[in-house]
């Protein structure tokens, strides 16, 4: 049997590669998809992959793909679940639609990934490999063999693989970044300085604020500081600038698909400002009732996006919604950074709802006297119930 592996490099997938070849005795692909990870860890995986006996190992620069495919999508979207920028879970959409790529091109019968039976990733990987190719079988050896962390290194160290114990376990995109587990389990542990990457800690920012500007074309971002930029190229410079400002980082307690709650840490420079900036411009060019009726729409676009249902018809119906609203989205935002936080300072769209000569206390604009009719009438129904007594 010829399977194809969704493959990291890390603990899990590295276990997956060997079970697949010992319990099922097949011939095993690995596929490591690239969408923003460190460059070392793809050298790492190939390395990994070919000590542990795959018979052929495929990388694919899912970069541009990833940002333009997804990324924009969720921008749009002001994609957060429970408070933070999604990241992981969008990255599982191209990588699972890689995996499937190869499999019909290897001639393949089945697909495999690391995922265990307690986290979210499982939910994502196997809706889009079922949903988009029915015809391969999923394999998940980790879940199916019920397999601890420890269980899976004592087991690897049979193959001359040695995993040492790390405090915490990361998972990386251009998008974001999680650090999860080990010592982390503890919510009253606070995390070391070393799990962070992205971000310095704010006591150590530059202490002079900077003014960014970023512009914004239908709801996309495409400059920075007056220079436009490809969206790889926006999101990675932005990580740079304001992760030396400490902004992005966040702490919370998470509520998982299955109903678990867990300690979760992420970096997301990038994504805070961008979607910040987004937000911004949006209360700028929409009605408060579409502001009001976009905030639920984005909502639920994120939990499906969180729960693994990119393929649900009704994601795409929600964006044609989404869309329509962002023909408007266009401007610059002007975003000053400080230690620790990014803060909108100016916004200016061609599109802009905000009239300076109606809205002044200075200017002569607004009839106020017309504000007096409204008042009579607005809020009638509840003084009418104060009458009949």
């Amino acid at each position: 049997m010829k399977v194809v592996l969704g493959f990291s490099g890390g603990l899990d997938t590295c276990a997956c590669l060997k079970l697949l070849q010992e319990r099922y005795g097949a011939e095993v692909i690995t596929v490591t998809v690239d969408v923003g990870q460190r460059r070392e860890l793809f050298q790492q995986a190939e390395e990994r992959a070919r000590k542990l006996g795959a018979v052929k190992h495929v990388y694919v620069d899912a970069r541009e793909e990833f940002v333009k495919d997804y990324v924009f999508r969720s921008i749009k979207a002001n994609g957060c679940y429970e408070g933070y920028p999604l990241s992981i879970s969008l990255a599982r959409y191209p990588t699972a639609l890689w995996m499937i790529r190869v499999a019909l091109q290897e001639g393949a019968e089945a697909v495999a990934h690391g995922c265990t039976g307690k986290g979210n990733d499982q939910f994502r990987f196997d809706l889009t490999l079922s949903s988009q190719a029915p015809g391969l079988r999923i394999l998940a050896p980790i879940r199916e063999l019920n397999l601890t962390r420890d269980e899976e290194v004592r087991y690897l160290e049979k193959y001359g693989m040695s995993f040492p114990s790390v405090p915490f376990t990361v998972d990386e995109n251009l998008w974001g970044r999680s650090i999860e587990g080990g010592e982390l389990e503890d919510p009253m542990q606070s995390p070391p300085e070393e799990a962070f990457q992205l971000t310095r800690h704010p006591s150590r920012a530059p202490r002079e604020p900077i003014l960014l500007s970023l512009g914004f074309e239908k709801g996309v971002p495409v400059s920075l500081n007056g220079k436009r930029m490809d969206g790889v190229g926006l999101i990675g410079e932005l990580n740079r600038l304001a992760g030396e400002y400490g902004v992005g980082r966040i702490d919370m307690m998470e509520d998982r698909i299955l109903g678990l709650k867990a300690r979760e840490v992420y970096e997301a420079p990038a994504a805070t400002v961008i979607l910040q900036a987004h937000a911004a411009l949006e209360a700028l060019v929409l009605t408060g009732e579409e502001l009001a009726v976009k905030r639920a729409i984005d909502q639920k676009w994120s939990e499906m996006v969180y729960r693994g249902r990119w393929f649900d018809p009704l994601r795409e119906d929600l964006e044609a919604f989404i869309d329509a609203t962002q023909e408007r989205v266009t401007g610059e935002v002007k975003v000053e950074l400080a230690p620790g936080r990014a803060q909108v300072v100016g916004r200016s769209s061609p599109h802009s709802l905000y009239r300076r000569d109606i809205i002044s206390f200075h200017l002569p604009g607004f009839d106020q006297r017309m504000a007096a009719s409204v008042t009579k009438f607005y809020g009638l129904d509840g003084r009418l119930r104060g009458w009949g007594r």
